[in-house]
């Protein structure tokens, strides 16, 4: 398990100033250092619990950045900061509206100060709207968004997401609103505010589900080719673990059923929804006559759309993510993802 070459870090000789917190906006600032900036998180004592439940320097979001003390309810530590904002290129922020106008450290009083700053702000809600001052968690903003409604199969509730789902995408499109900024301002453009919010960006994740639903294919009070179809879905094998099948495209659906033995279904019934029930449960008992292992010997490397639904242990050994450095130990000896994406 490797890094990529510091030779390929873009953002090498980028200045960002990082007010600790918790989630998103610290996930964000490690997105840029591991793409080679500079970053110093400002870190106060006296820290709310959440706060000091994510401090140590063993903290994989604290990875690859400066950690510096700063009492941010002082005259002294207010000049700190500042001092730091007038060389840096970015500032992440992740409080909720108002909490660093009021501190003194407002968009205004640091573009004064440094006309070419980015001040990316990191919420769930936004800077604006009615919700935009009250609490939520990950959760709550991907509910909002209507996307959260698809994870449900019919009768059932949706599932709890993975933090990946809304928070993560927050800190990434926080990092990507920053890059964007950056190329402006390296182009004679000014400095400005990013206002990143969960709400905001996993809604324009969903781009390609409203599509979809555009399509009536989804959430439409009709069977749904991503709900209900036999051909994308998970299965429980032999020995209690699971794998999914994406065949979605007429040419890969012809080749699962071919793989699977299954020469009797004929293959121009694919998007009739009478008969989904019954093969859905056929290729359950199916599924059920092998190991996860034996299915991925057969199946896993073809255009049948197929991959083990792994355990995140698993995952870190698994060749393709292995041959990709996907995973990398940290010198603490836990496992980590690599920064990605990657350059050439």
């Amino acid at each position: 398990m490797s890094q990529q070459s510091p030779l390929q870090f873009p953002l090498q000789g980028i200045r960002v100033v990082e007010f600790e917190g918790i989630g998103p906006g610290p996930m964000a600032g490690r997105m840029l250092a591991g793409m080679g900036a500079d970053v110093t998180v400002l870190v106060r004592p006296n820290a709310r619990p959440a706060m000091k439940a994510a401090a140590g320097a063993d903290h994989p979001l604290r990875e690859g950045k400066r950690i510096v003390g700063c009492d941010l309810k002082t005259a002294a530590g207010t000049a700190q900061a500042l001092d730091l904002i007038d060389g840096a290129d970015v500032l992440i922020e992740g409080n909720r509206p108002g909490v660093m106008e009021r501190l003194g450290l407002g968009p205004d009083v640091c573009l004064a100060r440094n006309p070419c700053l980015i001040y990316g702000r990191m919420t769930g809600w936004g800077q604006g709207g009615p919700l935009a001052r009250a609490a939520g968690h990950d959760l709550n903003y991907v509910a909002l968004t209507g996307l959260l409604s698809l994870s449900a199969r019919p009768g059932q509730a949706p599932i709890v997401p993975p933090t990946v789902v809304g928070d993560a995408s927050g800190a990434l499109g926080l990092a990507f609103g920053i890059a964007c900024a950056l190329v402006s301002v390296r182009e004679g453009g000014p400095g400005r505010v990013v206002d990143a919010a969960i709400v905001d960006i996993v809604s324009m994740l969903g781009m390609l589900a409203h599509w979809i639903r555009a399509r009536g294919d989804i959430d439409a009070g009709q069977p749904s080719p991503f709900h209900d179809s036999p051909y994308y879905d998970t299965y429980e094998c032999a020995d209690g673990r699971y794998v999914s099948i994406g065949a979605l495209e007429p040419q890969f659906y012809d080749l699962l059923l071919t793989k699977l033995g299954l020469d009797d279904i004929d293959r121009n019934r694919q998007a009739e929804t009478a008969q989904w029930p019954a093969l859905k449960a056929h290729l359950a008992d199916l599924f059920r006559t092998r190991t996860r292992q034996e299915w991925c010997e057969l199946l896993e490397g073809t255009d049948a759309c197929f991959a083990p639904v792994l355990s995140m242990a698993e995952a870190v050994v698994h060749p393709h993510n292995v041959a990709r450095d996907i995973f990398r130990r940290r010198p603490d000896g836990t496992i980590a993802p690599s920064i990605a994406p990657r350059f050439y």
